[in-house]
């Protein structure tokens, strides 16, 4: 039989969701901004939306990368996070010939080596957007 001290800290699902005065877009839809089990962050995929406004920023891919970065920062910063804690990030683009422009904005969200990534073309997004991101992430256990 294991000594119940030497087990591993027992692991609950834990459901966030944060507001405009905290950075945060509010959601589009019925989810969680993010989910903790244990060490991980789970971030649900940020729109280019202002989080004063609710509504989708101004301009084209670039624009609307910055604003998702800005997002998920917030969203991370609430754990005393930074995308340098990223362990995985999920990219969705509507226009895959914006590869290219993409990664050039991705590479400076990072200070330190960059995390495993997945990027997918899809034919739209919510609120018409052109880029959403999904972030997980790893911190201390709460």
């Amino acid at each position: 039989m294991s000594d119940p001290e030497q087990q591993p800290p027992a692991r609950t699902k834990e459901t966030f969701v944060f507001t405009p005065a905290d950075g945060v877009p509010p959601q589009v839809g019925p989810f969680a901004h993010a989910t903790r089990w244990g060490e991980l962050v789970f971030v649900t995929g940020q729109m280019p939306t202002d989080p004063a406004t609710g509504q989708l920023v101004a301009g084209g891919l670039l624009e609307q990368a910055e604003q998702v970065r800005r997002n998920l920062s917030a969203v991370l910063a609430q754990f005393g996070l930074t995308f340098d804690d990223a362990l995985q990030v999920r990219v969705y683009l509507t226009d895959f010939t914006d590869f290219d422009a993409f990664n050039d904005a991705y590479r400076g969200w990072f200070a330190g080596p960059l995390p495993a990534r997945t990027t997918v073309g899809v034919t739209g997004l919510a609120v018409g957007a052109v880029v959403e991101v999904d972030v997980v992430a790893a911190g201390p256990v709460a």
